[in-house]
């Protein structure tokens, strides 16, 4: 067998190429109408709709904007989220399973209104959105969901066969009429609106502390201050959590993109596989050719294998699949899942009446991240949404609700032991170029990764959020908490929240 060549270092197709703003960072205290503190997709939309209706807003980063899990998505514009409305159904009633499917289909119709009024060049494409599969016990569930579909009355229907004659399947349900585009050409001139209606963006600065009340102040770590009348903290994990326990109450999985260039025509579509590992296809124009996107292998954030064998995984799959061979890019995604998969988007608590979240998308950011911006618009210049009690973070449902949150925080404990006491560990000496390991130091656990260049870089193991130890995740170079998602560079720098702390490095 051919060696397969990788890309060596994970980069989004998204970014590559394009020549993106770039802001300052903060250098003095600020007062503005409205602060927004993350620049993926919610942040930028809400910005958007706010400043048009002549709201001063400030959108603060921590790093780069458009570069965190809205920069590593598969970009589906859809309201078909895996199997989920029968779900909804009997856990939440029709209601509000009607009112769910409704806020995503109007975020898709948000997206195509908004790049026609833009006239935004960004690969736009509407495809019908398939959930296949080879299984038995899926096609059970896959039934109720039609069944699901009719009750709520969505354009879709179970079907025998795809236009993607090469993916296996023995039936398939359909959503009609979804789309894809490019997220980062569409959020670029969005960007380009806010700024032209007064709006200020900074880069490379971090809140880390609200003073609340009537006018909220954002702290940032450089010592700056930004008063306001609203906050909205969308910053894919709450680094804010006022007694809200979010870190409790969520948790989150990691996924994988590669990316494979194909010269045979592409029949149309978007799939997802009913059965895990989860497979995802999609596809978007590359020159004179195209690409296709194949996701999936989701796991929770420190809970993998040899990460890189998700990747190898994905691969396979294309090879064998769908005949394709040279990676032309991989990159893999944080997504956050809330006790019931419902979003938890509005008011912090139910006492921070100027103080908003948005965040748990549960992979389905273009839509969800859409609906929540439009929602918390809404309730910053109207003060109501028809979507506020569904998506409010203050809700609680004893079905799913007592379980999950037993489940996720037994889970989390057996981390922090099995951290503390099942930990194995190298010598210094034996860590090869590119490995990663655990190793001690004076008695203290550590991380060490030798680089290209035989350098070795060591870090305090231990998590800064609640103790746990990290782990190292090969595919993507970095330290991974497995009991609340917090991740690290080599050096130690926070990655992902919900740690606001580095770990700090260690001398050898």
């Amino acid at each position: 067998m051919t060696q397969r060549q990788w890309p060596q270092f994970p980069e989004p197709y998204w970014r590559k190429n394009l020549s993106l703003p770039s802001f300052p960072s903060l250098d003095q205290d600020i007062t503005t109408d409205v602060t927004i503190i993350g620049g993926g997709i919610t942040g930028i939309t809400a910005g958007y709709l706010l400043s048009k209706q002549g709201l001063k807003v400030t959108i603060i980063d921590a790093g780069s904007i458009l570069n965190g899990t809205t920069g590593h998505t598969t970009a589906k514009v859809t309201a078909q989220h895996g199997i989920i409305y029968d779900e909804f159904i009997n856990h939440f009633g029709e209601e509000k399973a009607k009112l769910y499917y409704n806020a995503s289909d109007s975020a898709r119709a948000f997206i195509k209104s908004t790049i026609e009024e833009l006239s935004i060049d960004c690969d736009y494409e509407e495809h019908d959105a398939y959930i296949y599969t080879n299984s038995e016990k899926e096609l059970n569930k896959l039934e109720k969901e039609a069944k699901a579909y009719e009750i709520l009355k969505i354009p879709g229907k179970l079907v025998d066969s795809m236009p993607l004659k090469s993916l296996p399947m023995k039936k398939a349900l359909v959503m009609e009429g979804q789309a894809q585009f490019h997220p980062i050409k569409y959020l670029a001139q969005l960007v380009e609106s806010i700024v032209k209606h007064g709006g200020q963006i900074f880069e490379k600065t971090t809140a880390v502390d609200i003073i609340e009340g009537t006018n909220p102040k954002v702290m940032t770590r450089n010592g700056k201050t930004i008063t306001s009348n609203h906050v909205i903290c969308c910053s894919h994990y709450p680094f804010y959590d006022a007694a809200g326990f979010y870190f409790a109450r969520m948790y989150q999985e990691r996924s994988y993109v590669v990316a494979v260039k194909s010269h045979e025509p592409y029949p149309g579509g978007m799939y997802l596989s009913a059965e895990t590992p989860t497979r995802s296809v999609r596809t978007t124009p590359i020159g004179d050719d195209h690409l296709l996107l194949l996701g999936g292998e989701g796991h929770k954030t420190g809970h993998g294998i040899n990460t890189m064998k998700h990747y190898e995984a994905l691969a396979n799959f294309g090879s064998e699949v769908l005949g394709l061979t040279d990676i032309h890019y991989r990159w893999s995604a944080q997504d956050i899942y809330t006790l019931d998969k419902l979003p938890y988007i509005g008011q912090f608590t139910s006492s921070s009446k100027n103080i908003y979240i948005a965040t748990g998308y549960r992979k389905w950011g273009m839509t969800n991240g859409t609906a929540a911006a439009t929602l918390l618009t809404d309730l910053i210049t109207k003060g109501t949404s028809p979507y506020a009690e569904l998506y409010t973070p203050s809700r609680f449902n004893a079905d799913p609700d007592i379980k999950r949150f037993v489940e996720h925080n037994a889970d989390v404990a057996y981390q922090l032991v099995k951290g503390k006491i099942g930990m194995t560990h190298k010598q210094l000496e034996d860590i090869a170029v590119g490995e990663g390991a655990h190793v001690r130091i004076d008695g203290q656990k550590c991380g060490a990764y030798r680089d290209e260049d035989g350098q070795l870089h060591v870090v305090d193991a231990t998590c800064k959020h609640l103790g746990c130890e990290v782990e190292w995740n090969d595919g993507d170079k970095s330290w991974d908490c497995p009991c609340h998602g917090s991740r690290y560079s080599i050096n130690g720098d926070v990655i992902e929240g919900p740690s606001e702390l580095s770990l700090k490095k260690v001398d050898y």
